[in-house]
């Protein structure tokens, strides 16, 4: 015989049950990059650390206001323990975890770009991150022609009657792995933009009216062959060359250039090192005793004094 209970023992017990406080706490959430102001030429990965009390539902990325990929969170966590007091009492674990969302530009056109990104609790509460701004760049146009950035490895302008600088946007073309622009009409320096080319390994440029060269070439670390001859560079030659330690091919000649500094000497896989017809002066660096894989040394019509160094 099954026993009934009292209709008021059952109210009562519900009674003094809890009700579960809603969560109305928001979560937090942090782009950790890329860094506001950056500009970029491709598809971006957007770094963020998001945490909430309960657990974090997803995240979305925002571009302009425009909601464009959402991710889920994982069951991967960094658990977070802030101990504030020194007493007995109960804590609170905050479950935290990065997001990696990826903002595809390929439908977007060269512009600046409002990110942030969405977080969602899992009891809907909502909080935005403080936005971050991106230049996007995908096209250079150089001598009234347009180059992709991301797709550009190689550019070859040579023997094309070029007239005037040598555009300081060329530093944009970040991929480049060779540069022809010998035997054209180009003036001025060198632009300093230049040594934004870092996987650079060929730059020939020789046969123009340049006058000088920026320290940044030094940046240039891939380079292989450097061709600057029948220019019009004067100045000494800068100690950031020494950077260029894969240089096998360094031609000089036929410039103004006044001074060889000892750096020379860290290019020690240089198996060409041609300085003829120029303006050097002083000493030649004994240094140069360095270069043991040279195969081509001429540094005739200088000024250069003293002795021959025994290296």
């Amino acid at each position: 015989m099954v026993k009934k209970i009292p209709l008021f023992l059952l109210l009562l017990f519900w009674s003094c049950e809890d009700e579960a406080e809603p969560d109305t706490v928001p979560p937090t959430v942090t782009i950790i990059s890329p860094n506001d102001g950056l500009t970029v030429s491709e598809s971006v990965t957007i770094t963020c650390i998001s945490t909430d009390n309960e657990g974090i539902e997803k995240v979305e990325l925002w571009v302009n206001d425009v909601s464009t990929v959402i991710t889920y969170e994982s069951e991967l966590y960094s658990l977070f323990w802030n101990i504030i007091s020194d007493d007995d009492s109960s804590y609170t674990i905050i479950k935290s975890k990065p997001y990696s969302l990826f903002w595809d530009v390929t439908s977007y056109n060269d512009g600046t770009y409002t990110i942030i990104v969405r977080s969602y609790d899992t009891s809907a509460n909502i909080t935005d991150s403080e936005p971050i701004t991106l230049t996007l760049i995908k096209t250079v146009e150089l001598w009234g022609d347009s180059y992709s950035i991301e797709n550009t490895t190689t550019l070859s302008l040579q023997d094309n009657q070029l007239t005037g600088e040598i555009p300081p946007e060329i530093g944009n073309l970040t991929n480049l792995s060779h540069l022809y622009l010998q035997d054209n009409q180009l003036t001025g320096e060198i632009p300093p933009e230049i040594g934004n080319l870092t996987h650079l390994t060929d730059l020939y440029l020789q046969g123009n009216q340049l006058t000088g060269l920026s320290p940044e070439i030094g940046n240039l670390t891939n380079l292989s062959k450097l061709y600057l001859y029948s220019n019009q560079l004067t100045g000494e030659i800068p100690p950031e060359i020494g950077n260029l330690t894969h240089l096998t091919d360094l031609y000089l000649q036929d410039n103004q250039l006044t001074g060889l500094s000892p750096e020379i000497g860290n290019l020690t896989i240089l198996s060409k090192l041609y300085l003829y017809s120029n303006q050097l002066t002083g000493t030649i660096p004994t240094e140069i005793g360095n270069l043991t894989h040279l195969t081509g040394l001429l540094l005739y019509d200088n000024q250069l004094t003293g002795t021959i160094p025994t290296e």
